[in-house]
């Protein structure tokens, strides 16, 4: 689809996982390809939570090392007004693309970007949680957010151990990217053992975040799934292309000597309601997670939706009823 259908149909999503029971709906930040239309959750979220009603709406997550973080606090501050109590503010290290599109990206291209993660975090959470020391030339700043008092809810992501000692010192939700790195739940038991409880979290909170594709039918199931295989094979030969149709995919995979029932290095939660039920709570009861993040990239629209449906009825989420 062209890239205006697909942000179209973000919302529809959003909509449809609002009145499904769904608690959180987040997007992504990915820059210079053609497989996903999301370079801007900070712009995303907006619409998305004017178009629903009760869900959580955020950004899974905001790549910091591309902005200020008083821009990032000022931006997020904004939705928070707007949208009490329903913002999250999802962080992440990584670029979301490849180097040249990363320098592009760099509003100073005399030197690469400096690998000052930790600081901008810190600088971030200050602004939003008004606790830069009053000597601090910043300090005044963090009093002008424009949508105070209400403040969006900060969470890390990572896929490595070192996002879960960040998160873990600084007492912040973590979010564990297993569908891009997994058979982890170590880092997130490493997270759990060295939280540090602070104001704004009492308690360690794990989210991980599994790709995800349900039909009515196991078989059915692995025919939409086979998009994403190819996708990702290609991807990780450096080869970016839009979600292909299941049936290319399918010549793809053969051709390829694959099978699309084959898992790939990403995890796959993939078949019918019970299927993915069982595969979706034994990942979250292995990394002892509160929450499971769906990822779910197929070809058509409805069936995407349908996944979500399926998965929604599967787990007798409380919107199942009012949205059939």
């Amino acid at each position: 689809m062209t890239g205006a259908q697909a942000l179209a149909n973000t919302l529809d999503l959003a909509r449809r996982a609002d009145a499904l029971g769904y608690h959180r709906y987040w997007v992504a930040e990915h820059h210079g390809g053609p497989m996903l239309s999301g370079p801007s959750p900070e712009v995303l979220a907006g619409p998305i939570a004017a178009a629903t009603q009760r869900i959580r709406v955020g950004s899974g997550g905001v790549m910091l090392p591309h902005y200020s973080p008083l821009k990032v606090a000022e931006s997020f501050s904004v939705l928070a007004g707007l949208f009490p109590g329903r913002i999250d503010l999802g962080l992440g290290r990584a670029a979301g693309t490849d180097p040249l599109t990363t320098f592009a990206l760099q509003r100073d291209r005399r030197q690469g970007a400096p690998d000052d993660f930790p600081s901008q975090l810190a600088e971030l959470l200050g602004y939003l949680e008004g606790t830069i020391p009053s000597d601090h030339p910043f300090a005044r700043l963090q009093d002008t957010l424009p949508g105070r008092p209400e403040t969006p809810e900060p969470w890390l992501l990572g896929s490595s151990a070192q996002s879960a000692i960040w998160a873990a010192e600084l007492g912040l939700p973590y979010a564990f990217a297993d569908f891009i790195n997994p058979g982890n739940a170590g880092v997130a038991a490493q997270y759990r053992e060295r939280f540090d409880a602070t104001r704004r979290l009492q308690a360690p909170r794990t989210a991980v975040a599994l790709w995800v594709v349900c039909a009515e039918t196991d078989e059915e199931g692995q025919r939409l799934a086979a998009s994403g295989r190819m996708t990702f094979s290609l991807l990780r030969q450096g080869r970016l292309i839009a979600v292909p149709p299941p049936e290319k995919a399918l010549r793809f995979l053969e051709q390829d000597g694959r099978s699309a029932s084959i898992a790939s290095p990403r995890r796959g939660i993939v078949g019918s309601p019970e299927t993915v039920r069982a595969g979706i709570e034994a990942a979250v009861a292995g990394y002892g997670a509160e929450e499971a993040i769906v990822v779910t990239i197929v070809y058509e629209h409805a069936a995407r939706v349908r996944s979500y449906e399926l998965i929604a009825d599967a787990f007798g989420l409380g919107g199942v009823a009012r949205a059939a």
